[in-house]
């Protein structure tokens, strides 16, 4: 995934160019006033956009998340973690809203900066409930710390980014110690939404641009776990909802892939079989074979004639 490309997506989106001096060195951080934004935010669904980067979202109004297995309704103020492994559709319900939301990549966020590991944090798990209830006299607090965010972030103090990089943090621990929105059953519509967020997972991960970029979600106990759902109810619902498995619908797109950069790029086949995620080349030879009838020499051989 290109962190830079999902970013320009994300500032696009609002209108706005990617700013030059906001810890590109470090990672990247910003952080927005939702009234502000409101208009601009509300042009339709945030459908399940490829997010290369973690947000924390303060929010005053009616709102909606919906995930692959859960749905939970937001009626007033909460606190919301967003990571770029579990896609998610946020679905405004009013033109009431207000609060604040940030930005950052992981690297901004590193081990070796703060200390912390994002993936390891419970608010980051697949299956969890990153939508937590806050109280007014929360809000007052959490606001508070968001506009301390944005004020530092246009000051020009040498070490902003660490005095923010703590402020994140704070926020992180804040949002730990609270309870949890409980989510609703699933519905009528859960399959729909948990086979859009597999296509989603599985899509975010091509085009294969290079041959040290790697597929990481190859198998349905892969795609099960983020989106915290057993692997035979996803297998299950997909084969309600697109007529294949899992295994063959990752497969038929590795296939699908591996078609494209063996026409059309010069990478030798043990790059190819890398990138597509497996350790030895024999067998993605035999994986090639038994989907096409052709071996990867055979087809690149007779493709470009």
């Amino acid at each position: 995934m290109d962190v830079a490309f999902t970013l320009n997506d994300f500032y696009g989106k609002l209108g706005l160019p990617i700013p030059e001096n906001i810890g590109k060195d470090i990672g990247h951080f910003n952080v927005f006033n939702i009234a502000e934004y409101r208009t601009r935010l509300s042009k339709g669904e945030m459908r399940y956009d490829r997010r290369a980067y973690f947000k924390i979202s303060l929010i005053n109004g009616k709102n909606r998340a919906e995930y692959a297995d859960k749905v939970i309704d937001i009626d007033n103020k909460a606190l919301l973690f967003a990571s770029p492994k579990i896609p998610y559709n946020y679905v405004p319900q009013d033109d009431e809203q207000s609060g604040y939301f940030c930005v950052f990549t992981e690297s901004f966020l590193s081990k070796d900066k703060s200390g912390v590991i994002l993936e390891t944090l419970p608010i980051f798990h697949p299956g969890g409930y990153p939508i937590l209830n806050i109280s007014d006299e929360d809000y007052i607090e959490l606001e508070q710390l968001f506009q301390k965010m944005d004020k530092e972030l246009s000051s020009d103090y040498p070490f902003k980014f660490d005095l923010i990089r703590a402020y994140v943090i704070e926020l992180l621990h804040m949002g730990q110690k609270l309870h949890p929105v409980q989510p609703k059953e699933g519905g009528k519509n859960a399959a729909v939404r948990i086979t859009d967020m597999f296509v989603e997972l599985l899509e975010r991960q091509f085009p294969i641009n290079t041959p040290v970029q790697r597929l990481m979600l190859k198998t349905a106990n892969d795609f099960a776990e983020q989106l915290a759902v057993h692997p035979n109810h996803l297998n299950k619902v997909l084969k309600e909802t697109t007529g294949n498995t899992t295994t063959e619908i990752i497969h038929s797109r590795m296939v699908e892939e591996a078609k494209l950069l063996l026409n059309g790029s010069d990478w030798n086949i043990s790059e190819i079989a890398f990138s597509l995620g497996f350790e030895e080349v024999a067998h993605f030879s035999n994986f090639f074979k038994k989907h096409t009838d052709r071996s990867p020499l055979k087809f690149r051989s007779t493709v470009k004639i």
